[in-house]
């Protein structure tokens, strides 16, 4: 009877938690972003574009042009490399 009171009593204390064992590097989960679901593509200024939204063919002067849409930064549209 006075072991179990003595036992009682430790874990009534603080700090006296029983800790779980550090989990080891493998143990971490990985982390993701979410919904970054795109593509990368090459410009026509010769950059790489990363780009959200499916690929359309407008009508330029010169013919037909192949733009991205919805890339990532300020360019709503970018003119990409044939």
């Amino acid at each position: 009877m006075k072991i179990l009171a003595t036992f009682l009593l430790a874990l009534s204390l603080p700090g006296s938690k029983f800790a779980a064992p550090p989990r080891s590097p493998q143990d971490q989960p990985v982390t993701r972003q979410a919904g970054a679901r795109g593509k990368w593509y090459m410009a026509e200024s010769g950059h790489a574009v990363f780009c959200y939204g499916p690929v359309r063919m407008l009508k330029q002067p010169s013919g037909f042009q192949r733009f991205a849409t919805f890339c990532k930064g300020d360019q709503t549209m970018v003119p990409l490399k044939d």
